[in-house]
């Protein structure tokens, strides 16, 4: 047995894998903001529509699914190794 291990995966897929994952972390963020203020009964005064805007309904989500396929791909292809 050789003191060298090979890893499974080369460089390449380890990039891609933390550029996904970078992804899915940005789309979360994207999605997420302020919602209503509160008042001091625990009721909204008045409802905001913010949480309807293109950021948070459409962008974020296809930055989510964007980030797990490259995720999928990063673990499913066999990249070349540079020489």
């Amino acid at each position: 047995m050789s003191s060298k291990q090979e890893l499974i995966y080369g460089k390449m897929n380890y990039m891609l894998i933390g550029l996904g994952a970078l992804l899915v972390i940005l789309g979360f963020f994207l999605m997420a903001g302020g919602g209503n203020e509160l008042g001091p009964d625990g009721y909204a005064y008045e409802f905001d529509e913010g949480i309807y805007s293109f950021r948070r309904i459409t962008l974020a989500p296809i930055v989510i699914v964007l980030g797990f396929i490259t995720v999928a791909v990063a673990i499913l292809k066999k990249f070349k190794p540079a020489e």
